[in-house]
């Protein structure tokens, strides 16, 4: 939607998930010498004003990457996270917050490839702004999900699909399952990676059946709630679905969620959920 900012929602519990997931696998590609390719279907800016109108408006980062900026005792993966976001930061203040286009761009080496979308008239300006000068990314302003068809497979026959749409049609869930199918057939061995947000549960539900009626092999799912499943407006949780991961990822959820749950739920609501889709 192009009425849709993310900027309203940056650095909030969902970020916290989404972005430390996106670097777990980003950096199992590094361990081999060979380059990749990340393709950002629904990329964004690139960077959020924390202290800007849009967040000030929410303050949604004061349950996400607030909660975590002064601790001492982060486990490894979320440690790591953090300090990615401290490099956009002074040592003191927490005032902006790198999109996955950024968190991508640390990460990458001279020889991989950072391909993002993005629609939204006024962020692709953005965008493409934080982008220039450097020759590993290329920048589309387009449908992602349409659009990045093209780019598969990558001829690095290596890379990673983030996916993460605003779920403001209520018809994004059935697009990203029929997306993922046609991205599958072209790519079968590629990782992919889509965040989807719970606000009504059954449509999360409807999504997971649907992707396990698709054929496709190797799913796991990652949840993170703050609180428990509410018929009021809001997002409760939210969660990564993740197609080819990293064999190590589960393992590193398994003590990273609960973690996250305690420190960021609200109340001692705090939940998680870790589930194979769909096995090898």
């Amino acid at each position: 939607m192009l009425s849709y900012r993310h900027s309203f929602h940056a650095g909030n519990f969902a970020d916290v998930l989404k972005h430390i997931i996106l670097i777990q696998n980003l950096e199992y590609l590094t361990k081999k010498d060979k380059p990749f390719c990340c393709i950002d279907t629904h990329a964004g800016p690139g960077k959020y004003e924390l202290d800007g109108e849009y967040a000030l408006k929410t303050r949604e980062f004061d349950s996400g990457i607030a909660k975590l900026w002064q601790r001492n005792d982060l486990p490894e993966c979320v440690a790591h996270y953090v300090s990615l976001i401290k490099r956009f930061n002074s040592p003191d203040k927490l005032t902006r917050y790198p999109g996955s286009p950024l968190i991508a761009k640390q990460l990458l080496r001279d020889k991989d490839r950072l391909c993002l979308f993005e629609l939204h008239t006024t962020e692709i300006k953005l965008l493409t702004a934080e982008a220039k000068k450097d020759k590993r990314i290329s920048v589309f302003h387009a449908d992602g999900l349409k659009s990045c068809l093209n780019l598969l497979p990558p001829f690095e026959r290596r890379g990673l699909v983030l996916i993460d749409p605003s779920y403001e049609i209520k018809s994004d869930y059935q697009q990203v399952v029929e997306t993922l199918v046609a991205m599958h057939k072209r790519f079968a061995t590629g990782t992919y990676a889509l965040w989807y947000p719970v606000i009504d549960r059954s449509r999360n539900q409807e999504l997971e059946r649907a992707l396990q009626a698709s054929g496709i092999n190797n799913v796991q799912l990652f949840e993170l709630g703050i609180r428990a499943d509410s018929n009021e407006h809001g997002m409760t949780a939210s969660g990564m679905i993740v197609i080819n991961p990293p064999w190590t990822l589960a393992a590193e959820m398994k003590q990273v969620l609960p973690w996250l749950a305690d420190v960021l739920g609200n109340d001692d609501e705090g939940f998680y959920r870790i589930q194979t889709l769909a096995a090898e």
